[in-house]
């Protein structure tokens, strides 16, 4: 129950059973509950709260074990809190608790995290002094750490040094150490681990396939990926939608969109149902692509599908757009200036019982602004407070642009004094747009004024701002002024 509950983030139910446990039974034997406890909590990163669970352990008479100091160090060390976990084993050393293998390789891994492969090695090193046999996850982990600090002829050497003396990690462990390499685009690396522990029994997953497929992607071998695709198949395994749309995100991150979308078809066929990121991917490619219907709505790319025809069937297939999808297709849209279409899908959006956010808003004020119509914009995002979506510095940074980009600085000046009325305190952003178009309309005087407003308001300019009041004084002819910016 214990268990159960933390996994569904019930926690207040979760601690009163252990509260009704703590009644009824002798507390000295609740530390497998207490470690399920701490466990939950670091899943969902509440490490206060599992830290709270250790320290009360002894407070209610259950003295903590090597195993309850594995577990707090573990959560700590995963979430980046090095120097505590380092106190808690200090303080497992202080108690006499003799430290066990685990508790050598959660200090590995710190060692290895912060960057201190050779720590870690060392420590690896002394563990059969202390009683602890060598295991394949100690040593992946080092050799992960000494792959990641770019030592790799250590780390390969110690890869050899595992092997040799029989340690075989199994699938789970080595697809970690994959998953270091591949990336870090080192594929042909990682094609020679692999090779050497299938000579020793070890068969890949679907996982390791998945990792490959990664790696290849992310340097561009997207033939090699659907090679990768094909072998998982030929191994007997089912590629998964993960598989799918590592994919078709590789493909579509190099314009392929033709290519990914092919895919996802193969995905259909082979019983597996496209998720919202497979289709926000697609739509995305086709939306930077340009490839958004066309302001009649009628006409598509003669060559290929739009990103309209894909949302159409993605909610055909009956998943539900979310705002994430709809904001990457009005993104396209205001994009190629299309913005009477981004309002009427904003519309649709509303209508289909998905709110827009305030990213939405920013979208369409930004095409608005693009074109020009900086009235439209202002209703927009006055449209925006009222329905309670509160600008933020990007929604005032985009108008300031726009009305400075058409000289009009008393309105942007305006919108500057608007923003202190909502709490947003104006970014180098701001200032260096406000600074440029006073530059842009040969006001030399007011740009010195502002940029002392802006150092008395504790915003600290940049090599932007500078090149704005050298340019600003050289116009003004101000060269003393211009030589001492400088």
């Amino acid at each position: 129950m214990v268990e159960k509950l933390g996994n569904y983030g019930e926690f207040e139910a979760m601690e009163n059973i252990v509260a009704e446990m703590r009644e009824e039974f002798d507390n000295r034997w609740l530390e497998g509950v207490y470690i399920s406890v701490m466990r939950n909590y670091g899943r969902k990163r509440k490490i206060q709260e599992a830290i709270n669970v250790f320290e009360r352990m002894d407070f209610y008479n259950c003295e903590p074990t090597v195993f309850s100091y594995n577990v707090i160090m573990n959560i700590l060390v995963e979430n980046g809190y090095f120097n505590q976990a380092h106190k808690v084993y200090m303080r497992l050393k202080d108690k006499g608790i003799a430290p066990d293998v685990y508790t050598y390789t959660i200090r590995i891994k710190s060692f290895c995290r912060t960057n201190r492969p050779h720590a870690a090695l060392r420590l690896l090193n002394n563990m059969p002094s202390q009683g602890c046999e060598f295991n394949s996850v100690a040593y992946c982990t080092v050799i992960s750490g000494f792959y990641e600090g770019d030592y790799r002829m250590e780390a390969y050497g110690l890869f050899d040094q595992m092997l040799r003396l029989g340690i075989v990690p199994d699938v789970a462990t080595f697809n970690k150490l994959l998953h270091t390499l591949c990336k870090k685009g080192d594929i042909k690396e990682s094609e020679i681990l692999l090779d050497k522990v299938l000579k020793r029994g070890v068969f890949p997953n679907l996982f390791t396939f998945n990792i490959f497929i990664q790696g290849l992607c992310k340097k561009g071998l997207h033939d090699g990926a659907a090679k990768m695709l094909d072998g998982a198949i030929g191994e007997g395994l089912c590629p998964d939608v993960v598989t799918y749309n590592t994919l078709i995100c590789g493909l579509c991150k190099n314009s392929k969109v033709v290519e990914a979308e092919n895919y996802m078809n193969k995905m259909v066929n082979s019983g597996l149902k496209p998720d919202a990121f497979t289709y926000n991917t697609i739509i995305d490619g086709y939306c930077k692509l340009n490839m958004v219907q066309k302001a009649d709505k009628i006409l598509l790319d003669a060559q290929f599908r739009g990103a309209i025809s894909i949302f159409s069937e993605a909610s055909g297939k009956g998943i539900k757009p979310n705002v994430i999808l709809y904001n990457t297709l009005i993104k396209g849209l205001c994009r190629q200036g299309l913005i009477f279409e981004a309002l009427h899908l904003m519309n649709e959006m509303q209508q289909n019982a998905c709110s827009p956010d305030i990213w939405t808003y920013n979208l369409i004020i930004n095409g608005m602004c693009k074109l020009g119509c900086l009235a439209d914009a202002s209703t927009v995002m006055n449209d925006a407070i009222t329905k309670g979506f509160l600008p933020d510095i990007f929604t005032f940074n985009t108008l300031i642009d726009g009305y400075c980009k058409q000289l009009k600085m008393g309105e942007a000046l305006e919108i500057v004094n608007t923003m202190w009325d909502h709490d947003i305190t104006p970014d180098i952003i701001t200032y260096n747009i406000i600074l440029d178009g006073l530059c842009k309309s040969s006001s030399a005087d007011n740009v010195l004024e502002t940029f002392k407003a802006m150092m008395e308001k504790g915003c600290i300019p940049n090599v932007i701002t500078y090149n704005i009041l050298i340019e600003s004084f050289c116009k003004a002819r101000k060269t003393g002024e211009s030589c001492r910016a400088s």
